[in-house]
């Protein structure tokens, strides 16, 4: 997925404090992706307003997507795919965004980087389900998976999607020009990246006493 998804470039949506709330008329829930919501990933990249914005194609593919989630989920794996449903009023949860971290490259030496792409279905948007899939994949980047460099591309437009990810601590490191054809364009696309804020460390050593010498 990593090579076909800029980052994040569908808009994301503003951060809603109403999704923190349990009794809040809007339900927010971010789970790993299954084999089972290939229709749901096909039917959010598929969307007119979302594939532009990516660098996804028209006529997504269910198969094409059980085909990626298949792989991805196989054991071992560093790829993490996530999903953001939504219910309202306590009715039933519908994916309506999809959100991953995946190798930036099989090079030995970048085993620290990871690439973040993500996308929100616009019936998602401006509830708060873009920022709680990429703080979700933070948290998982941060905490648990050893990742201290994450990378994304976003079109150069995108205002409201690089406003999100600066929140978040990414920072702005390039500009390619005429980066990604859409729509019959060449367009700009930016580089950003955050690091770890806060890279875990050893435990002090504690100096030996004199019964164990």
């Amino acid at each position: 997925m990593s090579e076909d998804l800029i980052t994040g470039v569908a808009p994301l949506g503003e951060v809603g404090p109403v999704a923190d709330l349990p009794f809040a008329p809007v339900q927010l829930h971010v789970r790993r992706a299954r084999v089972g919501d290939a229709a749901d990933l096909a039917r959010i990249v598929g969307h007119a307003d979302v594939f532009p914005h990516t660098l996804q194609m028209p006529y997504a593919d269910e198969e094409i997507w059980r085909t990626r989630l298949t792989d991805m989920l196989e054991p071992g794996k560093p790829d993490l795919m996530l999903v953001g449903e939504i219910s309202l009023n306590g009715g039933p949860a519908h994916v309506q965004g999809m959100a991953g971290l995946h190798q930036a490259g099989p090079q030995l030496r970048r085993r620290h980087v990871m690439s973040l792409g993500i996308c929100v279905h616009p019936d998602g948007q401006g509830q708060g389900l873009g920022w709680a899939l990429m703080a979700a994949l933070l948290d998982y980047a941060d905490r648990w998976a050893q990742v201290l460099r994450i990378e994304l591309h976003v079109y150069a437009d995108n205002e409201r999607a690089i406003r999100l990810y600066e929140s978040l601590g990414f920072e702005t490191e390039g500009r390619l020009r005429g980066d990604s054809l859409r729509d019959g364009e060449y367009v700009d696309t930016l580089c950003m990246a955050r690091w770890h804020p806060s890279p875990p460390r050893l435990p002090a050593t504690r100096p030996a006493s004199s019964n164990q010498l």
